[in-house]
């Protein structure tokens, strides 16, 4: 493998991947919206939106994952040549997203009624009721949404999915400002406000899209009628159930820490939220990198070019490490003033700024972590690899977070550094496992 392979493939890894690191990046957006709006009220309601931020994670990235099977599906035909296929995929894809959406939006709706066993402070608990419901029926939009996305990545249009997000995003923000503060002639619904705001600008987002979908010309090829396929949803269903279980334990492992950060307090959990307002954006990098890469890898894998799989890869890699290199640094060295932007409260960005110093570190580390993820993700390898980062975010980072935070006098940021380690490890594994797969 020559260097002038590697350095071929930047373009097409970095033009790709920006779109879908923009498109989940919107996602995200909703909730740091919620935060930076709802700030100025005080710390339980920005509590209060990470503790739903944090389940709420936890089924966006286990919808994503179990979705993600449908852009190597559809990037794979693609690369094949077998265009008639692809309606046959993004329509049985969508009943799938609508069926995975209202299993979501049930599990997030149970899920509030845990928090009582998990120590979290009463008064954030009580806050939580109407904005926890808006933001579980905001799965359903969002799995079908992530459909559509996947469809238009898979095809060269990855753009039109971005667009999409960010609509939800844009739509976001005056909703946010009416309802919360009661504008007009709006209520003034404060936490309840912001969650009205999150559902309804998603889906007007869904309701576009789908629109755009049914009328566009350009979209023609996608919509030929095609009969939704049983064996279509089941097959991307299975192809899609590991990495939705990967990335359950992820993210579920990740809501743990919070919970157990929040038995520090309604401050150590208002200044996590600040951080995780900012991590979450960031962690949408190497996640956009990943699936960017698997759609390269099922692309060529498709074509039967095997020999450009290292090369997509390593240029990958070298991209994500690059961007995440660069954030970490503002902020290891920017931390307090990045927590100022979005609190004022001084033992809020104190806490925050402490957190920052792990979270920098940690970006360059999952970026390895992902993007081999994605890379394996794309030769259909998903069963071996989930297991490693389970047993990574389980068995290492929760345990050894536990004892550095409690035990070491590290407080919250010894939960995170937990999770430095589990990352830096699985990395490692993974990155090993990819090169013995394309000997």
């Amino acid at each position: 493998m020559a260097l002038a392979d590697v350095r071929r493939e930047f373009p097409a890894i970095f033009f790709l991947a920006l779109p879908i690191v923009a498109s989940l990046s919107a996602s995200t957006l909703l909730g740091v919206t919620d935060s930076i709006m709802l700030a100025p009220l005080g710390p339980v309601p920005l509590a209060a939106v990470g503790l739903a931020g944090a389940a709420a994670l936890i089924l966006y990235a286990a919808i994503y994952g179990m979705l993600s099977a449908l852009s190597v599906r559809i990037g794979a035909a693609y690369g094949a040549g077998q265009g008639r296929q692809i309606p046959v995929i993004l329509r049985s894809g969508l009943a799938l997203g609508f069926i995975v959406g209202t299993g979501g939006a049930a599990l997030m709706g149970l899920a509030y009624f845990a928090l009582p066993w998990l120590g979290q402070p009463n008064e954030v608990i009580a806050s939580l009721p109407a904005y926890w419901a808006c933001i579980s029926l905001l799965m359903i939009p969002f799995s079908v949404l992530t459909v559509f996305k996947s469809a238009f990545e898979a095809v060269g249009r990855p753009w039109l999915g971005t667009g999409f997000a960010f609509l939800a995003v844009v739509t976001n923000v005056p909703l946010n400002y009416a309802l919360i503060w009661g504008i007009g002639p709006f209520p003034e619904l404060g936490l309840t406000g912001a969650g009205i705001a999150s559902l309804a600008a998603e889906a007007l987002a869904l309701a576009t899209a789908s629109t755009y979908w049914a009328t566009a010309p350009s979209m023609r090829r996608l919509r030929l009628r095609r009969a939704i396929n049983a064996a279509e949803i089941v097959a991307s269903a299975k192809e899609g159930a590991p990495l939705g279980l990967l990335y359950i334990a992820e993210t579920g492992a990740m809501a743990v820490a919070v919970a157990m950060i929040g038995t520090f307090g309604t401050i150590a959990l208002a200044a996590n939220q600040v951080s995780q307002s900012v991590g979450s954006l960031l962690y949408m990098l190497p996640l956009g990198v990943a699936g960017a890469v698997a759609i390269r890898v099922a692309q060529e894998k498709g074509a039967g070019n095997l020999a450009a799989l290292r090369p997509i890869v390593w240029a990958a890699l070298g991209l994500a490490s690059v961007w995440l290199c660069c954030a970490a640094a503002i902020l290891f060295l920017r931390g307090p003033e990045i927590a100022a932007l979005i609190t004022n409260d001084p033992q809020v960005i104190a806490v925050a700024a402490a957190i920052f110093l792990v979270f920098a570190p940690m970006q360059v580390a999952d970026g390895v972590q992902s993007t081999m993820l994605g890379a394996l993700r794309g030769m259909s390898d998903t069963a071996v690899p989930a297991l490693v980062s389970m047993v990574a975010y389980w068995v290492l980072a929760l345990p050894l977070g536990w004892v550095l935070a409690h035990h070491a006098g590290f407080g919250p940021s010894g939960i995170w550094a937990g999770f430095l380690v589990a990352l830096v490890l699985a990395g490692v594994i993974l990155t090993f496992r990819f090169r013995a797969r394309t000997i």
